[in-house]
């Protein structure tokens, strides 16, 4: 039977693992890395990943920043004590809370995927005002047709049944499906990245939570009120991205006033993971133009 990951027992090999912390919030036990010295900048990850995924791109963010990346609430090492809210706006409070404990207010932030959209949820209810929020191969716009209608209630069916996340996190155990898994979206992540995501994945708790994740997701709403978004935006988008279009992130630079847009030739979904040298260039670039002292 698939076992629950301990930080303590589990942890002894993370990347960046010198600069974890737990930090308590109610109803939330948060594992958080917190690395360099600057302003400081938030760090996001998407839905089911966890801080290994920014394991390349916070030690360069590190050396003009200070850096802060927390596992989302129920994923990697996070684990839910009380209330279980796994939506945009849950996520977003709840970060919200985090950053409270830590006193940390960041003057950028770095989300991906899900947790770009958490960011400019964030932002939009002025839970957060950094100078500039970076997308990384956000996910704004809500899947078409079908899809949308059964997509939701299929996620909420799997998540209310106990027995997925335990069947899930069997599977998992076969390295083959979980590298089919990730190279699905348009990516080829280090060996060792593959090996975490595998034990990520053979967590009940850590698929639970994402299947909880995507159940509970509103895209309309967000979507609704990106036109308010009023901080500086850059769409980053990986051209090989097969989960979600990068032309996603010209209709979104249409939505929101003063964003730009910057693809990334040859990457994937996950171009954080394969090329964190060429995503912190663009990242430290737009800091400069937004007005961030990074250099």
């Amino acid at each position: 039977m698939p076992e629950p990951l301990d930080f303590n027992r589990h942890a002894h090999d993370w990347p960046n693992r010198a600069a974890s912390r737990l930090v308590e919030t109610p109803g939330i036990r948060w594992h958080v890395q917190v690395m360099g010295e600057g302003p400081p900048l938030l760090l996001l990850h998407g839905t089911g990943a966890s801080t290994h995924s920014w394991a390349g791109l916070i030690p360069i963010l590190a050396e003009r920043f200070t850096v802060i990346a927390p596992d989302l609430p129920g994923q990697g090492f996070t684990e839910i004590t009380g209330r279980r809210d796994l939506s945009i706006t849950g996520m977003a409070r709840a970060t919200r809370g985090l950053l409270d404990s830590l006193g940390l207010e960041p003057e950028f932030a770095v989300g991906h995927s899900a947790g770009a959209a958490i960011l400019a949820r964030m932002s939009i209810d002025r839970q957060l005002a950094p100078r500039g929020l970076v997308s990384l191969n956000g996910a704004f716009v809500p899947f078409g047709g079908a899809v949308t209608r059964l997509f939701s209630p299929l996620a909420k069916v799997l998540t209310l049944n106990p027995v997925v996340p335990q069947l899930f996190a069997w599977s998992a155990g076969d390295r083959a499906s979980v590298e089919r898994l990730l190279k699905s979206t348009g990516s080829k992540v280090p060996e060792d990245s593959l090996a975490l995501y595998q034990r990520l994945f053979s967590c009940p708790r850590h698929v639970s939570s994402t299947l909880g994740m995507m159940a509970s997701w509103n895209l309309e709403a967000l979507l609704a009120d990106l036109p308010r978004l009023d901080r500086p935006l850059l769409l980053v988008t990986g051209e090989n991205d097969l989960t979600v279009s990068p032309g996603d992130a010209h209709f979104i630079s249409r939505l929101v006033s003063g964003s730009a847009t910057k693809r990334l030739a040859g990457l994937g979904r996950l171009a954080h993971e394969e090329d964190p040298g060429r995503v912190a260039e663009a990242i430290l670039a737009f800091a400069g133009r937004s007005g961030t002292p990074v250099w």
